[in-house]
């Protein structure tokens, strides 16, 4: 694979689903659109081969020709992926790329995160709201149970759906300044109120030929699986750019969220109330 490497990232229901849709519209670009296993297999490969007992008994006598395999074989992986891109740049979705940023830099050094955030009170209202939708059904890890105050709290947990991502964004300031200028963020009101200009920059910053989205006739894709997350999670894409209606937020979970990530809203939403 010789095209640049494009990973999407960012905060659930923030919008990646939209924006794979229309950076799939460039003819530059392969995107597939659903969330991928590469990041998973990575971080594994990773995992496995640093316990395995072969690899480890060679470091001490020939450690940069070990690591040079290793090296060899993760990019190997990575690059064969997408063994038969034909375009100049493919993009590969996975929330977990914003917490591996410096893995795939070691492995793709030309490759670029485009990360997705959104107001946090209007993610977690449009969690709870499809949870209503499917009120019968549990989520996979189990949330069902909780009141929703009790259920906001469990979503922004740090190793929960909303709070892990949270924590990877919130690390990206100890990031080198070097590999924070390799993230592009992308606010999902932006995205859904001014799509056209929003992905023309987008483009102008991934080093693509000008191209000009048209939001009222998208292209729509293969659907992700929604039944993989017990149907609370939408990935649904549609011909045309909408903004969605905003969700009521009881004030005690707006205030304690707004409290709690006091830090995301003084870098992405400076200006709300």
């Amino acid at each position: 694979m010789s095209a640049n490497f494009i990973g999407v990232t960012g905060l659930p229901r923030a919008g990646s689903t939209l924006l794979c849709q229309m950076l799939a519209e460039h003819p530059e670009i392969h995107c597939e659109g659903h969330s991928s296993p590469l990041c998973n297999s990575l971080l594994a490969m990773r995992r496995i081969v640093s316990d395995d007992q072969f690899f480890l008994s060679q470091l001490d006598n020939s450690f940069d020709a070990s690591y040079a395999h290793l090296t060899s074989a993760m990019r190997g992986f990575l690059r064969g992926w997408y063994h038969d891109c034909v375009k100049g740049a493919v993009v590969d979705k996975n929330r977990a790329w914003l917490h591996a940023i410096e893995l795939l830099l070691h492995l793709a050094p030309e490759a670029k995160l485009v990360v997705c955030v959104r107001e946090l009170g209007q993610i977690y209202g449009s969690i709870e709201a499809q949870h209503q939708r499917t009120i019968l059904v549990d989520f996979v890890d189990h949330l069902a149970d909780y009141d929703r105050l009790g259920r906001a709290d469990m979503l922004f947990a740090k190793d929960r759906a909303i709070g892990a991502p949270l924590m990877s964004l919130h690390a990206v300031q100890d990031l080198p300044a070097e590999v924070q200028k390799r993230l592009y963020f992308v606010r999902f009101e932006d995205l859904v109120e001014r799509p056209a200009a929003c992905m023309s920059h987008l483009f102008a910053w991934l080093g693509m030929a000008p191209f000009e989205i048209d939001p009222q006739r998208l292209t729509v894709g293969v659907h992700e699986s929604d039944s993989h997350y017990h149907m609370k999670y939408s990935h649904r894409q549609s011909e045309r750019v909408a903004a969605p209606r905003r969700h009521d937020i009881p004030p005690r979970i707006q205030a304690q969220i707004q409290t709690a990530c006091a830090w995301f809203y003084e870098l992405y939403y400076p200006a709300h109330k």
